[in-house]
């Protein structure tokens, strides 16, 4: 029985990736166009596809593996050379096609995307809320419209490259390899401009400045990409325009600060509404909202608007706002709203001659007594 691994010189353990090495590695040795009228470098070859065309099938290796045979095979197993056909030149590409630009036909250069374009664009917490329509203008490469992107004064200025014959590559030989590569006269076009248009100087393209208009959805946040297809630069050789990627950044507002789709924010209510309780108005996005402040309401309390923050991206409902309270003490007090507060102090049996020292020497002194 042949031992498969053997002829291709792997493990029983390769992986599909190292037996394609092999494959790809002995069949450049034993092809016969490199061996020609050697019979015993085309037996070898022959036994190189067999196995290969075994092991390279997950059913067939498998069965190979557990039986010794391949069943379902045939005699012909190695007539199609694996997955690179029988050529020399199908085997060599596929191993040095991307080294050495590749074999065969009329390759030409083909059509290319257009490069994609960024725009950052500045919007405020309001537009991100409730979204917006903003009109935006980009420099960008635009296909000539004088010459439709072809770079010639007309049809009749592009002939034919007479270097590769309009192949767009040219065939090198060296000894047993036919090597190709892009040609140097038209870039791989297979066409030369005899005139060139004269609005875009041959190249196809002209800059120019494009307002488009951008439609941003409520709930964006700072770093959300909104992609315009087709609006970045002209492609080449007839090929698409490239994408248009607007970076949106929210700016910082004076009163919210944004937390996911909650809204932070900080309202100063008196000594006397957070003693007694009082009913605020409270800024929102949409509008004024009351706010009932009960009575001994301690600085940095939080409270709860439900729904009252920004629309979920692409979904349904709001996020909710929170309201920290803080206490606005007056930093100067008329000769009667002193004596008031003294008077209340006094009621309140506390001592205001006494500083924080002193008091905190009272507390411990008392704590010892006991």
């Amino acid at each position: 029985m042949k031992d498969y691994y053997q002829t291709l010189g792997v493990e029983r353990t390769a992986t599909e990736e190292e037996l394609k090495r092999a494959y790809r590695k002995l069949a450049l040795k034993y092809h016969p166009d490199r061996n020609p009228g050697n019979k015993e470098s085309e037996e070898k070859f022959k036994e190189i596809n067999e196995a290969y065309s075994c092991l390279s099938d997950p059913q067939k290796r498998g069965n190979y593996d557990r039986f010794g045979t391949a069943e379902g095979m045939g005699a012909g197993a190695g007539a199609g050379f694996g997955d690179f056909g029988g050529s020399f030149e199908d085997i060599f590409e596929g191993f040095f096609g991307d080294f050495f630009g590749g074999f065969g036909g009329q390759r030409r250069t083909r059509p290319a995307k257009g490069t994609d374009l960024r725009y950052d664009l500045d919007i405020t917490l309001e537009e991100s809320v409730f979204g917006v329509e903003k009109i935006i203008e980009i420099p960008r490469w635009e296909t000539c419209q004088g010459c439709r992107g072809s770079g010639a004064k007309d049809s009749k200025s592009i002939i034919t490259c007479p270097t590769c014959k309009g192949a767009g590559h040219v065939r090198l030989q060296q000894g047993f390899f036919s090597v190709s590569r892009t040609c140097s006269h038209c870039s791989g076009s297979g066409k030369i401009i005899t005139e060139p248009c004269k609005e875009c100087g041959g190249s196809g393209k002209l800059r120019k400045k494009k307002s488009i208009s951008i439609k941003i959805p409520p709930g964006v946040d700072t770093g959300i990409r909104l992609k315009v297809s087709g609006e970045g630069e002209a492609g080449s050789r007839g090929g698409p325009a490239g994408d248009l990627y607007v970076v949106l950044d929210v700016q910082p507002h004076p009163f919210f600060k944004r937390k996911g789709n909650d809204l932070m924010c900080e309202v100063p209510i008196s000594f006397t509404q957070a003693a007694l309780g009082a009913e605020i108005e409270i800024p929102t996005m949409d509008g004024q909202s009351s706010v009932k402040i009960p009575s001994g309401t301690p600085s940095g309390r939080v409270f709860h608007l439900k729904s009252k923050g920004v629309p979920k991206l692409g979904g349904y409902g709001k996020g909710d706002q929170y309201i920290t309270v803080y206490i606005d003490v007056p930093k100067k007090l008329t000769p009667r709203q002193k004596e008031l507060l003294e008077e209340f102090a006094e009621i309140s049996g506390e001592d205001t001659s006494k500083g924080f020292m002193d008091k905190i020497k009272d507390i411990f002194g008392k704590e010892q007594a006991k």
